[in-house]
């Protein structure tokens, strides 16, 4: 049976509908950095995502070919994931209101195993197989540490609300957010927007935290 992330790491894709903390470790991702309104049709999101996929199905796949990845074993694609952000929210996450001024990091989880080697193979492989631009694809090593995150059920333009609960739950426990650089809004995708309807959708909303300083003089 193929090892599937979501099954194994219930704790990071799998959070319940209140809020809870949670130690992210460090991990590896396939990724690509854009601006703009994801929703919009042929735009730079859509073919960050597509490139994303190729490129993360050429290493799965890549037991069948002649290059060979130490400690290679078969895996389950995990979901895309997205890192979001917006000039001028420094400490604030991001506002819906305005999808054109996103910034964002599209990526997938890449299995330990993976190196800068194997992955720079992949890249090349899907370029010269697949005719695909791919410069602008990284690979990207994350360490997001302590945050919170939720499950949140329903359309991506009702998550204001998940992040209340979470905003709210913070402050009773004597936490609060602590967005910068590179410590950001980041979503799960669990579903399939294209074919789970907005109000059935699920998606893991993390924020990155600290120990409230009002209460605590670390």
């Amino acid at each position: 049976m193929s090892f599937d992330f979501k099954k194994e790491y219930k704790e990071f894709y799998m959070p319940k509908s209140k809020p809870e903390i949670v130690t992210v470790p460090t991990m590896r991702y396939i990724a690509v950095r854009g601006t703009g309104d994801p929703n919009t049709a042929d735009g730079a999101y859509q073919k960050a995502i597509g490139v994303l996929y190729a490129i993360a199905y050429t290493i799965k796949m890549s037991a069948k070919t002649d290059h060979r990845i130490e400690g290679f074993f078969d895996y389950v694609v995990p979901p895309l994931e997205g890192f979001w952000w917006q000039e001028g929210m420094a400490g604030e996450g991001i506002s819906l209101l305005d999808k054109a001024s996103f910034h964002w990091i599209s990526v997938i989880r890449l299995p330990d195993f993976v190196t800068e080697t194997d992955f720079a193979w992949a890249k090349e492989t899907v370029i010269a197989k697949k005719k695909l631009d791919c410069s602008a694809a990284e690979f990207l090593t994350l360490d997001e540490g302590l945050c919170v995150q939720i499950m949140h059920v329903g359309s991506y333009d009702d998550e204001p609300a998940s992040i209340a609960m979470m905003d709210a739950f913070l402050e009773k426990n004597g936490y609060v957010n602590d967005f910068g650089t590179n410590r950001l809004h980041h979503e799960i995708y669990l579903s399939d927007a294209r074919k789970v309807p907005p109000e059935k959708r699920r998606t893991v909303i993390r924020h990155p935290i600290r120990k409230s300083t009002q209460n605590n003089n670390e």
